[in-house]
């Protein structure tokens, strides 16, 4: 397959669109062309992907990536970005929260506004694609607004194991009319009729935050933000969320500290449909230290040169739907201590490619082990940037859509497959 390329002339770059191909050291020949045969039989669709930011989070990430990947194989793909007022974001991050075990107060006002919304984003969208793909619960009620004559599919990339029931009860009827459910894990699944597969995120390799970088490339990028080297750094990235526990890697740090030198890092973003990530970031920057460094940077860069950098990377969530963070650092061949939850528990097997840990006494006594022990570090790294080359990257993902949309072939007349 030709490589697909942007430009205009000689004098500007000309850019190509991520590929299957490029995958072919990582997965090997067979591999590349299995996926290919399969985008190839479905390369008249037209897919569509509607969720609320284009950055911030694993959600847009994954988006980036996978869509152009989808164009490059030949499938028309879009990515569409509903539009919200302030009160909008409010009442869907309670969502968010609630879904994920929160208690919410479900006014009629919040249902309101959250209906009213996205009616408006779907007088505005005229979605008559092949498939329809709809992301988390922002978006979720376009398909009451359309006559649906392809399928919608609503893809939850939250943490379900304890949806709040009055919430649910709420939102159900709007996912019973979709005609399938696409989960990150099979401990997520939830009483519907609709039909439920189980995808789990992957990450892109070529990415600019997961591209190769020099030491010097490394060195540039932390002396632009300040970050001292002259100890080893302790980091975590992630969105200013209180899901991802910044307070409890500041205390795990800081019990550690009494053993070991180190220097901590918490770098992150504020997504656009995140109205809490500016309150929890200003609350942990009032705990800034000399040895603990806080960083609201959307800098690709500086995430890739940090997780590669650093001695010890965490990912302590209380909830976490996937963790997209730790398959990145695991790429870079960190040494990753996560979260006994969710999608993190997929990718780290404890004591063999990582550690995964219940409390904040047991995160500080890994820091402490990590920190001290070279050896031990380079052992969990090799592993574990071997478990992301074996089940976490880009490639495995898109074909797992691929089968997924190609089924509904039975179903629906999709474009140019009676």
């Amino acid at each position: 397959m030709d490589d697909t390329v942007i430009g205009i002339d000689e004098e500007k770059p000309v850019f190509r669109l991520p590929s299957v191909e490029d995958y072919e050291d990582l997965i090997g020949p067979e591999a590349v062309t299995r996926i290919l045969s399969k985008a190839y039989a479905l390369r008249d669709l037209h897919l569509i992907n509607v969720n609320s930011t284009y950055y911030g989070g694993g959600v847009a990430q994954i988006l980036s990536s996978l869509t152009l990947m989808m164009n490059a194989a030949g499938i028309q793909t879009g990515w569409r970005v509903i539009e919200g007022r302030p009160d909008f974001f409010s009442t869907t991050k309670k969502m968010h929260n609630a879904l994920q075990g929160d208690e919410i107060e479900l006014t009629p006002l919040k249902k309101k506004i959250y209906e009213e919304v996205v009616f408006e984003n779907a007088a505005r969208m005229h979605l008559d694609h092949d498939v329809v793909i709809v992301h988390d619960p922002q978006p979720l009620p376009l398909i009451r607004h359309y006559r649906k004559q392809s399928p919608w599919i609503w893809r939850c990339h939250l943490d379900m194991t304890n949806p709040n029931p009055e919430l649910w009860d709420y939102l159900s009827p709007f996912i019973e009319q979709y005609d399938a459910v696409v989960m990150s894990l099979p401990e997520y699944a939830q009483k519907l009729t609709t039909p439920q597969r189980f995808i789990m995120p992957a990450i892109n390799p070529f990415s600019s935050v997961n591209e190769d970088m020099s030491d010097a490339e490394i060195d540039e990028r932390l002396a632009h933000y300040d970050i001292p080297t002259d100890l080893p750094l302790v980091v975590q990235v992630s969105r200013f969320d209180k899901w991802k526990d910044p307070q409890g890697v500041i205390k795990a740090f800081k019990i550690a500290q009494k053993e070991v030198d180190a220097t901590l890092v918490l770098v992150g973003n504020v997504a656009t449909d995140d109205p809490e990530g500016q309150e929890v970031f200003e609350a942990i920057c009032e705990c800034e230290e000399e040895r603990i460094i806080v960083l609201s940077a959307q800098d690709t860069a500086l995430v890739n040169a940090l997780q590669r950098r650093a001695a010890v990377v965490l990912q302590k969530s209380l909830r976490e739907g996937f963790g997209l963070t730790v398959s990145e650092a695991m790429w870079k061949g960190t040494a990753v201590i996560g979260g006994n939850v969710g999608g993190i528990r997929y990718q780290i097997v404890d004591g063999e490619n990582g550690y995964l840990v219940d409390s904040i006494e047991q995160a500080a006594s890994r820091i402490v082990a990590l920190v001290q022990d070279e050896e031990l570090r380079q052992r969990l790294g090799d592993a574990a940037r071997e478990t992301v080359r074996e089940k976490f990257l880009l490639t495995r993902l898109f074909e797992e859509w691929l089968d997924l949309i190609g089924s509904f072939q039975a179903k629906f007349t999709l474009r140019g497959h009676p």
